[in-house]
């Protein structure tokens, strides 16, 4: 699996890694998992991927796969996969259907759990089934990614409509964010993040119909994405996860605090914006960013990226308030997880093809040599990562945001990046 960095660097070397992992590794794991009766995925499954322990679904993974699944069958009658593009589309629209079926509430919101057969179902009892905004923001994403490999207008319009309704949500401050509720006083990083990413998911889709709605989400698109680089980017080029919506910015570990994932996360959502929407200056000021992520975020001792990071480096410090999201910080933040990583292999591959700067290679350099030596399953019967393990790189049987293994970072990585040098070698 290693022996890609012992070879020339080119196009040709990465895109053919990168489908071999697709399709021997990840792919065969997720196939397996796909509920040919009601439609969606099954995810429940432990860390080593060898035993389902749960048919419930998650609306957040249901909405990742759509989207999967659906960008799989459009690579493939594009001719840049090989496959039956008919057999994902499928699935994906069975998927769709699951969800149009049974996920809407009565007050237009997507319920967060569903039983194996498409029930409502509650994630902690008593707290009710729409508990996290991020489940609707998911639907949108696949839906609009659907729309496009189905040819589907309608479904753009279903995606449209839910997004529509997330953004009055967020206007009134109706929001739930389950499973990290966001500290009073404080506002999110990840909800600019998500609201970036599924705009401008959007905003391609409604482009591919000619919709009217096409140039109201451009402006969304460009909003969220100065936001992100206006509110949240800090003068040493960090990334703040939590800022107070007023006033100073106390010394507490919540304000202090650093995720260098989903800092690489969102500077290649702000990269695919700014290249959408014809701004150059985005992409330059995103470009340090990535650079200061693997700064601080780097584990200098056993490799990889930690989870979290004080905003000097090394273990998350300040003050204590004894909120929940503190306890999380504080407790995981030497944790090594799957999605940060699958991040960190396509931000720096995008930026070092955008910049030439060849030390963006050294850091895919570094940190292909950690994943490829960590994460995938030993056993091929299997497949895929073990995705969720300690500082050295053992793994731990542990729940993280959902009790399921995640099935969308890693493959829309790998993805990402079979496209970008599927574009590279046919230039």
């Amino acid at each position: 699996m290693n022996s890609i960095m012992n070879e020339a660097w080119d196009p040709r070397t990465l895109l053919s890694f990168y489908k071999r992992h697709l399709l021997e590794d990840l792919l065969p794991f997720w196939k397996r998992a796909v509920d040919q009766r009601h439609g969606g995925l099954f995810t429940c499954f432990t860390n080593s991927g060898n035993e389902l322990v749960s048919t419930d679904k998650y609306t957040w993974s249901q909405g990742r796969f759509l989207w999967i699944w659906s960008r799989i069958a459009r690579l493939i009658d594009q001719g840049v996969l090989p496959g039956e593009a008919s057999v994902f589309q499928r699935e994906a629209e069975h998927a769709a259907a699951f969800l149009k079926n049974h996920v809407v509430l009565s007050n237009g919101n997507c319920a967060f759990l569903l039983t194996e057969d498409g029930r409502m179902k509650e994630s902690v009892p008593g707290e009710g089934f729409d508990t996290s905004f991020y489940a609707d923001c998911f639907v949108v994403l696949g839906f609009a990614e659907l729309s496009r490999c189905s040819g589907r207008q309608e479904l753009a319009n279903d995606a449209l409509e839910r997004y529509d309704r997330i953004r009055l949500r967020l206007r009134d401050g109706q929001i739930r964010s389950e499973p990290y509720p966001i500290p009073q006083g404080l506002k999110s990083h990840s909800v600019t993040m998500i609201m970036l990413n599924i705009s401008e998911q959007l905003m391609e889709a409604l482009q591919h119909f000619r919709h009217p709605a096409y140039e109201r989400l451009k402006k969304d698109c460009l909003h969220y994405a100065e936001s992100i680089m206006t509110e949240f980017r800090m003068p040493d080029q960090r990334i703040a996860e939590l800022l107070p919506v007023s006033g100073e910015t106390p010394p507490t570990v919540l304000c202090r605090h650093v995720n260098p994932g989903h800092t690489l996360e969102c500077m290649w959502f702000v990269i695919q914006a700014a290249r959408q929407l014809g701004r150059e200056d985005l992409i330059t000021q995103a470009l340090p960013v990535i650079r200061k992520a693997f700064e601080l975020g780097w584990d200098t001792e056993q490799g990889g990226l930690l989870r979290f990071v004080d905003q000097d480096g090394g273990p998350p410090t300040g003050q204590r308030t004894g909120d929940p999201y503190e306890a999380l910080i504080l407790d995981t933040w030497d944790t090594k997880l799957w999605w940060p990583h699958s991040e960190a292999l396509y931000a720096s591959l995008l930026a070092y093809e955008l910049s030439g700067d060849p030390g963006f290679k050294e850091l895919y350099r570094q940190t292909h040599d950690y994943i490829f030596r960590t994460f995938p399953h030993t056993d091929p019967r299997i497949g895929e990562w073990i995705q969720i393990r300690d500082r050295s790189g053992e793994p731990m049987d542990k729940v993280v945001a959902l009790p399921v293994k995640d099935p969308f970072h890693i493959i829309r990585n790998v993805l990402l990046i079979i496209e970008l040098y599927s574009d590279a070698s046919s230039a």
